[in-house]
């Protein structure tokens, strides 16, 4: 069925001429309401008027007759009998998308309304990678938790690709990724702004230094991360300069690399905000690379097309103050 014949089907109005299946007379405008719709679904879903009368608590001949009336109110057939259970009919197959369509605004709408006429409550997900969750979401959440004691709060921890697929799915409410990204389904807004430098031991010869060029870095054997963005940067940063870097050691996450830079085993490049403790223990020291500035940026993304709950709202709220910023950098 083509798309106009399809809102033709669904915008059209009773008329008059009766249906080839039905009695012969004039068609009336029946009473549709929200059980009718509710009860197609259920016919739909189980192939069968007695099974969908149980889950909808209606009699199988109240189910016939909710049927009867949608059919008769668009004029077409939506089921048709297959053996002892009931199979949608083209017409069915169309009406059943904006059925389900309809019974899900109707749950959206009501579950609004009650969050709207409360405090924000209930569960919200958020995914980051390892090195947000570690360094960059603690002080925001802290804040959170402080001003919304009833949310519970579940973290999605992987790499930022990952993220991106579970927000864009809908299995998690917000997702805090590496940008850019490129979406025509998110709302994506820049929340996090860091300067990437070079990480070195105390006890490097680098660490007399005020800052550092590309052949310094070259000279020393390097600790990359096995993936993500940050591999990506060094990456291109070592292509622009022509120079092939001598990748002593590839580790899976951040901590780790600070713990084996820390040991002298190498040197690598990391936000500025991740290495914070260990520069004020004087364990490693941070410098920035000479003619060369490199930033790692952090944006907040969820569904444009999906109404966030109360307690997502309240989040997204936290972490665009102006004082969460400012804790997170």
């Amino acid at each position: 069925m083509s798309g106009t014949h399809l809102k033709q089907l669904l915008e059209k109005k009773p008329a008059a001429p009766s249906l080839g299946w039905a009695r012969k007379s004039p068609l009336k405008v029946t009473s549709i309401g929200f059980d009718h719709i509710k009860t197609f679904v259920a016919v739909a879903k189980h192939g069968s008027f007695s099974v969908a009368g149980r889950k909808v608590f209606l009699s199988q001949s109240a189910v016939t007759s909710q049927i009867r009336q949608l059919e008769e109110e668009y004029g077409e057939k939506l089921f048709s009998r297959r053996g002892k259970g009931m199979r949608l009919t083209p017409a069915g197959h169309v009406f059943l998308e904006y059925a389900e369509r309809f019974v899900g605004l109707r749950t959206e709408s009501l579950r609004t309304v009650a969050e709207h006429s409360s405090a924000p409550g209930g569960l919200v997900t958020i995914g980051a990678n390892e090195a947000t969750v570690l360094y960059v979401l603690p002080e925001i959440l802290s804040r959170f938790s402080r001003m919304y004691s009833n949310v519970q709060i579940s973290i999605y921890r992987n790499f930022s690709h990952k993220v991106l697929e579970r927000v864009e799915d809908g299995t998690i409410d917000l997702g805090i990724v590496t940008l850019p990204v490129k979406s025509r389904i998110l709302k994506i807004h820049s929340i996090y702004r860091d300067r990437v430098m070079l990480i070195a031991s105390a006890k490097s010869p680098l660490a007399a230094l005020s800052a550092v060029t590309a052949k310094d870095i070259a000279t020393q054997p390097l600790i990359f991360p096995k993936t993500g963005s940050t591999r990506q940067l060094l990456e291109k940063f070592f292509r622009v300069y022509g120079i092939e870097p001598h990748i002593a050691m590839e580790l899976p996450s951040v901590t780790m690399i600070k713990r084996y830079v820390c040991a002298n085993l190498g040197v690598s490049l990391i936000s500025e905000g991740f290495a914070a403790d260990e520069v004020r223990a004087g364990r490693v020291k941070l410098l920035p690379i000479k003619g060369v500035e490199l930033w790692r940026e952090l944006g907040l993304i969820y569904r444009r097309d999906r109404h966030l709950s109360s307690q997502a709202t309240a989040f997204v709220n936290t972490i665009h103050s102006e004082s969460a910023l400012a804790t997170a950098e």
